[in-house]
Formats: C-alpha cells, structure tokens, sequence
C-alpha cells in the first residue's frame, strides 16, 4: 500500500495546525483552548468523539464493528517555560511554550486521523485516538481510569515522540524497559535548637540532612548491580532559621528512577534502614514518605519489531535506531502499557540547518516541521498493517 500516496497534500495542513496549537499553550489539565482547537480540528474531518467530566482528555474513534481495536495516543500539554525564539507563531501566553513538542504530537495524531477517516474503507480495525491532557505531571492515569480504554476494549497502543537529538527522517526504539519509574522522595529530618556556639548541646538537623544526601548515593554505587541503572537526587532542601541558631527541622524533597520492580523495591527497603540507622545515630528523628509516580515503560517485543518493519519500508532500514541502554526519563504512557500491550517511540526532529537541536524543556527548543508528515505516515501505516 502506498502510504506516501495516502498522505499526499496533507504536509501543508499538518504545519498550519501544529503552529496554530503552538501559539496556544496550555499547562497540564487547564489545556481548555487547545481542545476546543482539536475538537473544531475532528468536527472538520467529520469523526466522532467522546470528551470526558473530570479532565480535558478527548478520545476519537473511527468503529467499525472489527474485532480488534487500536490505539493512537498523544500528549496536548505545555510547560511552564518562557519561549525565546523569535517565531511568527510564537507563544502567546507568557511563562507558557510547547518545549516538548506535545503540539507536534497533536498534530500528527490529527493528521493519522485525517488520513485514517478518509480512508477507512481500508481499515481492518476500529481505531481510538487519545488526546492525553497533563502527560508532563503524569496525569494519563485519570483518563483510563474513566474508561477511555473500554468500549471497544482497546487491545494495543502506539506512541510517538519528537526527539531534537535525532535527525529528522531517523526513529529511535527499544525493545522492553524504555523510561523509567519515576516516585518523589519527601525525607524529614527533625533535631533540636540551640545556639550555634554551643552545638553540642542541640541536634543538628542540617548535619543530618547532609549527611543523608551524600550517604544515600551509596545506594546507588554500592548496593546496585552497576549493570543496571537508578538514581536517587534531591532538588530542593527547606530549613534552617538564623545563622547561629542550630537548625532543628529540615526537608529534602527529590526524586528515585528506576528501569526495574527488584531495584525499585531493594532501593526503598535501603533508604528505610539508612533513615532510621542515621536517626539513631545522630540522635535526630528522620520521616521520610516515598510517593508513587509513573511507572516503568515497558514496550511489547512484538510491536517493536512490527514498528521496525513498519518504518524500515517507509524510510529505510537504516533510519531505525535500535537503542540499547534505558534513559531514566519518565513517560506517562506507561500508564496505558500496564493496562494493553503497545510501544512507546521516538521521531527525529533535529535539523542543525533549521535551529532544531536545543534539547526539549529548553527556552529555545524547536522542531524541524518535516517530521510531522513521517510520523504521520508512522502511524497510518502502523494501523493499516494491522488485521
């Protein structure tokens, strides 16, 4: 089948709604504007959809009563950056930009339904295309867990992501662990006032707290095959009163990454024994509150191979990078791969001639808009392969 055929004069379109999405950003959950954009975007390509009460979640559906249902996800949510480039469709809400390149895979998943809708004599399955609100405070869990997967039952997902470190026209993809599990460390450590010339007799809670940051990392480097992957960094560290006054509360707020369940739980059991040994210790007190985020990012091995299949024809068998290590990034469509098997991957939008290399969640980031029509055409010839 020829995809590109498909897809012909559709590169135009694609452009013109990624920019017009980009001039609109909209954090996690607010994105109100930018659905309305993408339902005025469905109402003109004549498809069907479903909103949602408690989220702007918005899933669309070509069903036609097939025994297999599909998914296509895409994440609609901006950062709280201030964008610097100086563009024609600059963001027009300050302290807001897309610099993670959700409005492209917005984008695209319009363009796949576009393409997929005028087309659906073709299809061989029902397909459903998720626009996922809050992915950057990992927030798809609340759409499927108000059913979004249900009705048809979806049986696989895909995902797609722009990536400036890749060239455009090249994928990136792996084969199992793909993102890591991200949860947020809370650690309280409590001591005792005093003056700062008489220590001895307080407890010193910013001794303690110090202690604990670097002592924790041994964690890492000690107690973790270094085969594997994990890291524990703390961000923030509240306490502290007056120069000469010894501290007596301090709170170091971080997070733990982790590719695998083994890890994840040795390394919690380690930070309970070293919190409560340093308590003792020091003759201190340390609380500390290890709360669940995403988790990990597991591709199924099968899709991969059908994505590489997929994408070598399409482009090449050598724009298909096959990674070989996990990044300890998180990605909240993990969310859906722990309820239907899918996979998660990556598209080149890098082009050092287009000022298209900053990394995402940079001030300058940017995408070479030609990868817009391939992962359009990514996605498009992913479902019509499928029976």
């Amino acid at each position: 089948m020829d995809i590109e055929k498909l897809c012909s004069g559709i590169n135009d379109w694609l452009i013109n709604v990624r920019r017009d999405l980009h001039k609109t950003p909209e954090l996690g959950l607010k994105e109100f504007k930018t659905k309305e954009k993408i339902k005025k975007y469905l109402d003109e390509i004549g498809i069907s959809y479903i909103e949602y009460k408690n989220t702007t979640a918005i899933v669309a559906q070509i069903n036609g009563d097939f025994e297999k249902t599909v998914g296509l996800r895409a994440d609609i949510d901006a950062l709280p950056i201030d964008e610097e480039l100086d563009l024609d469709y600059k963001s027009q809400n300050p302290g807001i930009m897309h610099a993670c390149g959700h409005d492209a895979h917005t984008a695209i998943l319009l363009g796949a339904c576009k393409v997929l809708y005028e087309n659906r004599d073709l299809l061989k399955v029902n397909v459903k295309f998720f626009f996922q609100p809050g992915e950057e405070i990992g927030a798809g869990k609340y759409m499927i867990e108000e059913g979004c997967l249900e009705n048809p039952k979806v049986d696989m997902i895909f995902g797609l992501h722009v990536g400036s470190h890749i060239k455009t026209g090249y994928i990136e993809i792996k084969k199992g662990t793909a993102a890591a599990s991200t949860d947020r460390l809370i650690l309280k450590v409590l001591g005792k006032n005093g003056h700062g010339a008489y220590p001895h007799e307080g407890v010193d809670a910013i001794v303690i707290a110090s202690y604990l940051v670097t002592a924790l990392q041994s964690i890492i480097s000690r107690n973790i095959d270094p085969t594997d992957s994990a890291v524990i960094s703390f961000g923030k560290i509240e306490g502290g009163h007056k120069g000469n006054i010894i501290c007596d509360e301090v709170k170091l707020t971080g997070t733990l990454r982790t590719l695998n369940e083994d890890t994840h739980h040795l390394i919690k059991e380690k930070i309970k024994a070293m919190c409560e040994n340093v308590s003792i210790g020091f003759g201190g007190k340390v609380d500390f509150e290890i709360i669940p985020g995403i988790p990990t990012l597991v591709n199924t091995s099968e899709l991969v191979d059908l994505v590489v299949k997929n994408t070598s024809e399409l482009l090449g068998c050598d724009k298909v990078l096959k990674k070989e290590k996990s990044p300890l990034g998180a990605e909240d469509f993990a969310w859906f791969l722990q309820k239907v098997p899918g996979v998660f991957f990556n598209i080149g939008c890098g082009n050092e001639d287009k000022n298209t290399t900053y990394p995402i969640h940079n001030s300058k980031f940017n995408i070479d808009e030609d990868c817009l029509l391939i992962g359009t055409m990514i996605h498009v010839k992913n479902i019509l392969s499928i029976s």
